[in-house]
């Protein structure tokens, strides 16, 4: 049995192939990385704020975790300011479980990055 144009094409578009998914691949976390670096810098040059707030919503994002591998859990709160914007900050699991919706408090953040929220008694 002979090798017809379509074997002979796919032995030189083959290795092309599998070049171009590596390059992507490593291009998506190259971004990712870059991304990452350069949202910590926004962060650490933004000034840190404290404003009146509202805990408006909660929500946690849970990946993984079928099989032998562990489910990775992400944290976020929906704080709403005095001005009406809202802005949704990721947190720790243990600072996520001392907030429920409707806290109202004095926010401290930096960029994205939450650093505290002190709750307010109304009364």
């Amino acid at each position: 049995m002979g090798f017809s144009p379509f074997d002979d094409f796919m032995f030189s578009f083959g290795p092309i192939f599998i070049a171009v998914i590596f390059i992507v691949v490593i291009g998506f976390f190259i971004f990712t990385i870059v991304k990452g670096i350069g949202q910590w810098n926004t962060n650490n040059n933004s000034p840190k704020l404290t404003v009146p707030a509202e805990v408006v919503t909660k929500r946690s994002e849970t990946s993984g975790g079928s099989g032998e591998s562990s489910a990775s859990t992400w944290y976020y709160v929906t704080f709403q300011v005095e001005s009406g914007d809202r802005m949704e900050l990721p947190m720790k699991g243990s600072e996520y479980g001392m907030l429920a919706e409707g806290d109202v408090g004095m926010l401290t953040f930096q960029g994205t990055r939450y650093l505290e929220f002190k709750r307010v008694i109304r009364e």
